[in-house]
C-alpha cells in the first residue's frame, strides 16, 4: 500500500508539472506573437459610457492617489461615471474623495461618493452599483489601484473586438510597492507569473480568462441578466468569471492594460488576505465541481478541473511527497543510533531508487518554477536580472512553501463553515501603507 501511494503521488505531482509545461508553451508562444506588434493609441470606432466602481473600506491611506488615477484617465470625461463607494468606513475615506472632486479642475465631471452601511463584502458594493449604473459597462478598480493613463482604452478597445462575444475584457495588475521588501518582491514575482504566463499561456490556448479582483469591464445588462454577483462571495471575481464561461460567453484579455496595485508588506496581512482567496476558490470548485459531470460548457469543465486539481489533487500529493520525505529523514536520523528502526516509505530495499526519483522530481520542480519567473520577467524589458534568479531559488524554498500551510489552513476552515454554518462574508481588511 506504501508504493502505491508513493507512486500515485509521484504521478501526481509530474501531471502538475506537465500542465504547468503547457501553460508555459502557451504563453511563450503568445508572447512570441505580441513582442513585436507596435501598440498604438488611436481613436476607438466608438466610446462607450463606462461607469467606474471603486470600492472602498477604511482606504484613506490610498484612496487620494486611486481617485486621481481614474480621473486623468485616457477617456472622454462625458462617457465616464464614476462611483466611489465608502463601504462601512470608519475613517475618512468619504471625506478624502469629497476633498479631490471639489477641486476646481474635476468641476463637471460625473462622479458620486457613496456612504454605504450595508453587507454582502465587496459584491454586495457591486451589487448596489448595478442598480446605479448608467453605463453600457462597469468598470471595477480596488481602493488600491491605480490605473495607466491608458488602462480603460485597451479594456475597451479589446471588448470592441467583438461585443456580441466578449462580455468582458481584463488587464494586468502590476505591484506598486515591489522594492519595500523581501515578501513584497516575491509577491510581486508571482504575480508577473499568474499575469503573464498563466493568463495569457490559457487564453492563448483555450480563449480562457480570468476576471481579476481589479482592472475589467463587463457589460452592464449581461450582468443584470445572470444575476449579478453573489454576495458574500470571498473571490466573487471567480465566482462571475464561471457564470459567464457556463453561458458560452468569454472574458477576453487586454493585456496591455494595466493598474498598479499594493501588495501586502507584513506577513500577517498577507496570510490572511491569501486565506481569504484560497477559501474563496475553494468554495467556487466545490459549487462548481458538478459541472465534470453535466452538459455545462466545456470551458468551465476545464477550469473547474484546473481548480480542483491545483487545489486539492496537487496539494494533497505536494503535502504526502513532503510527509514522505521528513518521515524517512527523521526514521533514517534515528536508524543511525537504533538500526532496528527501517526507513517507512520505500520502493525498493535499499531505498536508492525511492532517493532517485525524489531528486529528480525536486529538480524538476524548481527549475520549472525559476523558468515560469524568468519567462515572464523576460517579457518585461529590464526585469530578468540575476537578482530576480536568487531571489526566485530563494522565494522556492520560503514564500512558495507558505502556499501548502495556507491551503491546509483554508481546506479546515472552509470545512468547519460548512459544518458550524459560520458566516465567512465579513470584508476582511488587508492592511494599506502609504507610498
Amino acid at each position: 500500500m506504501s508504493e502505491i501511494l508513493q507512486i500515485l503521488t509521484l504521478i501526481s505531482i509530474w501531471a502538475s508539472l506537465l500542465m504547468s509545461m503547457i501553460t508555459l508553451g502557451g504563453a511563450v508562444y503568445f508572447w512570441l506573437r505580441h513582442s513585436k506588434v507596435s501598440v498604438k493609441i488611436k481613436p476607438l470606432a466608438r466610446y462607450p459610457r463606462i461607469t467606474l466602481v471603486v470600492p472602498a473600506h477604511n482606504e484613506e491611506v490610498v484612496i487620494q492617489k486611486t481617485t486621481l488615477a481614474i480621473l486623468n484617465l485616457n477617456y472622454p470625461p462625458e462617457k465616464l461615471e464614476i462611483l466611489i463607494f465608502a463601504d462601512n468606513c470608519q475613517d475618512h475615506t468619504a471625506e478624502y474623495v469629497r476633498s479631490i472632486i471639489k477641486q476646481d479642475r474635476y468641476q463637471g465631471r460625473n462622479i458620486r461618493v457613496i456612504d454605504r452601511t450595508g453587507g454582502g463584502g465587496k459584491a454586495g458594493v457591486l451589487n448596489d452599483a448595478l442598480k446605479m449604473a448608467h453605463g453600457e459597462y462597469i468598470g471595477v478598480y480596488d481602493a488600491d489601484a491605480m490605473p495607466e493613463e491608458n488602462a480603460l482604452y485597451f479594456l475597451v478597445k479589446k471588448i470592441l473586438e467583438n461585443p456580441d462575444r466578449y462580455m468582458a475584457s481584463f488587464g494586468r495588475n502590476k505591484t506598486r510597492n515591489a522594492k519595500q521588501g523581501f515578501l513584497t518582491k516575491c509577491i510581486n514575482q508571482e504575480i508577473v507569473v499568474t499575469q503573464r504566463i498563466q493568463h495569457c499561456g490559457i487564453w492563448q490556448l483555450f480563449k480562457i480568462g480570468r476576471i481579476p479582483g481589479t482592472n475589467f469591464i463587463i457589460k452592464t445588462d449581461y450582468v443584470k441578466s445572470i444575476g449579478g454577483w453573489r454576495n458574500g462571495a470571498l473571490t466573487e471575481d471567480t465566482d462571475i468569471s464561471f457564470k459567464i464561461m457556463g453561458s458560452g460567453k468569454l472574458i477576453a484579455l487586454a493585456y496591455n492594460s494595466e493598474a498598479f496595485q499594493q501588495e501586502p508588506e507584513t506577513l500577517k496581512d498577507y496570510y490572511f488576505q491569501r486565506l481569504r482567496w484560497a477559501k474563496g476558490n475553494y468554495e467556487v470548485v466545490i459549487n462548481n465541481f458538478k459541472q465534470l459531470f453535466n452538459k455545462t460548457n466545456w470551458r468551465v469543465k476545464l477550469e473547474t478541473f484546473y481548480y480542483a486539481a491545483t487545489f486539492f489533487w496537487f496539494n494533497a500529493s505536494i503535502v504526502l511527497s513532503d510527509i514522505f520525505f521528513i518521515t524517512n529523514i527523521c526514521a533514517w536520523i534515528i536508524n543511525l543510533w537504533n538500526p532496528a528502526i527501517t526507513i517507512p516509505f520505500t520502493i525498493d530495499s535499499s531505498n536508492l531508487l525511492i532517493a532517485q526519483i525524489l531528486l529528480f522530481n525536486w529538480f524538476l520542480m524548481i527549475m520549472l518554477y525559476i523558468l515560469q519567473i524568468l519567462t515572464a520577467l523576460a517579457t518585461q524589458y529590464g526585469q530578468a536580472t540575476n537578482e530576480q534568479i536568487w531571489l526566485a531559488l530563494a522565494s522556492y524554498f520560503t514564500y512558495s512553501q507558505l502556499f501548502i500551510v495556507i491551503s491546509i489552513h483554508a481546506v479546515i476552515s472552509v470545512t468547519m463553515d460548512r459544518l458550524f454554518k459560520r458566516d465567512n462574508t465579513k470584508w476582511v481588511k488587508t492592511k494599506r501603507f502609504a507610498d
